[in-house]
């Protein structure tokens, strides 16, 4: 883009979305919700406005990209306390002591300081994260463990390394999402429908959650597979999966693109080593830190967002009150256990009952299949939107879009201390996201009679 008069606006935009990440960065408290809301929506307006006027710029928006994220590197996040509970565990490793055999509560109650600023890193990080054991994989770990080596007596330092790692990952996305974009013949720019996106670099950037790092290693592991390097791409997915486990999801609906017709048994044999591949690297990430207690205290850790956290949850919130209605109490100890098997059924139902042998339709296989848990979950945080926004911009389907602006509604439930959700927000938090999902399925292209794309001609497989 040559910058001139005509480009003025383009311009004000960019110095405007600078000043707006600015207050987001330095100044804002997520309990101030009205002014996060009103900066969030700012930042959306801007944000857009510059795609548009931008898109067949794809290296200015790139560059763009970075420089939003660098706007936060300094500093501390304002929004969310789990980074507290990351260099904890990092310090933990760089100490030699295994996190996921510990609980900080434990060592803070007997004054025993096992890293450095114990008292601070446990205070912050609150005592519900500081009472369960630690739930994030090998992979994650190491991204810890790296800031423990860089920063070991830093709190922002350790910020700083995080951040760093983010946004190297991000800029990994845009790479392999540009060269997906390209091989299934949509426009290059939609990559920053993600990369631009307020809600990513506020998010995952801002408040350090890591996403990217996850969909880092998925989104290179899709582009392997369409590549037909599927083993290297069973490597990589392994390595998303020991980021974090929601991918575990996936798994089934790689059985299409492999078996490609009945008795197909080259398409067994390939689909089995895959899942071979797969699981023996995760079992050989985890192997270091094997302990008798592990598997017990991780999926007991794991379980609670199944049977004891909720937040901004969909149809749960719906069967919850049905639940209070017939049994005059809080029913997720049993729903918390049909969820899980709700979502089996659906993901099973999409592996068989749709096609999934193209790379657009293996990926809104993948889009549709989380989606559904999402819509399920007891427990939905904002940044676990990351994976559907970025999965949506290699489909026509744009609702992970809308559902990461109005998601913003969530952090209401902070502006009241203790937090409390207000069921008004986040009712319509989800009216406009099923609203919008509605029009796409069934008004958007009324001429069209199947849900999904199934029939995508012009996919390249």
């Amino acid at each position: 883009m040559v910058f001139s008069r005509k480009n003025t606006g383009f311009i004000i935009a960019v110095i405007l979305t600078i000043i707006l990440y600015f207050l987001f960065a330095f100044y804002v408290e997520r309990t101030q919700f009205s002014m996060v809301l009103f900066l969030y929506i700012s930042l959306f307006a801007t944000s857009f406005y510059i795609l548009k006027k931008g898109k067949e710029n794809t290296k200015l928006l790139t560059s763009l990209s970075i420089l939003f994220r660098l706007i936060f590197l300094f500093s501390i996040p304002n929004l969310s306390q789990d980074f507290y509970r990351f260099i904890w565990d990092g310090r933990m490793l760089f100490e030699g002591l295994n996190p996921y055999l510990y609980l900080p509560e434990n060592f803070i109650n007997q004054h025993e300081f096992p890293v450095n600023q114990a008292t601070e890193l446990y205070a912050e990080m609150g005592t519900l994260n500081g009472s369960h054991f630690t739930n994030y994989p090998p992979l994650n770990q190491l991204s810890f463990y790296i800031a423990s080596l860089f920063a070991g007596n830093s709190i922002l330092g350790s910020v700083i390394v995080f951040r760093l790692q983010l946004i190297l990952a991000d800029i990994g996305i845009i790479y392999f999402g540009k060269k997906i974009l390209e091989k299934l013949q949509l426009p290059i720019h939609n990559i920053f429908l993600y990369a631009l996106n307020p809600f990513i670099i506020i998010e995952l950037t801002g408040n350090i959650h890591f996403e990217p790092v996850l969909l880092f290693f998925l989104i290179w592991s899709l582009y392997l597979l369409f590549k037909h390097k599927w083993m290297w791409a069973a490597l990589l997915l392994a390595c998303s999966i020991s980021v974090k486990l929601i991918p575990l999801l996936f798994l089934p609906l790689f059985y299409q693109w492999f078996v490609k017709r009945s008795l197909d048994f080259a398409g067994m044999t390939k689909l089995f080593v895959f899942y071979l591949i797969i699981f023996t690297t995760i079992i050989l990430l985890f192997l270091p830190f094997y302990n008798s207690e592990l598997i017990e205290n991780y999926f007991n850790s794991v379980g609670l967002w199944f049977r004891s956290f909720e937040f901004n949850a969909s149809f749960y919130y719906i069967f919850r009150e049905i639940g209070y209605l017939f049994r005059g109490y809080n029913e997720i100890a049993v729903i918390g256990k049909i969820i899980p098997v709700l979502a089996i059924v659906f993901l099973g139902f999409i592996t068989f009952f749709r096609k999934n042998k193209s790379p657009k339709e293996l990926i809104t296989g993948l889009l549709f299949g989380l989606s559904f848990y999402y819509f399920t979950t007891t427990t939905m945080h904002p940044w676990y939107l990351a994976t559907l926004v970025l999965l949506s911009v290699f489909t026509k389907y744009r609702f992970p879009i809308v559902w990461s602006l109005v998601i913003i509604f969530s952090y209401q439930a902070y502006s009241n201390l203790p937090w409390k959700e207000n069921l008004w927000f986040v009712g319509l938090e989800y009216t406009i996201v099923y609203g919008f999902l509605i029009w796409e399925l069934f008004f958007k292209n009324h001429h069209k009679k199947q849900y999904f794309d199934a029939h995508d001609s012009h996919a390249i497989s």
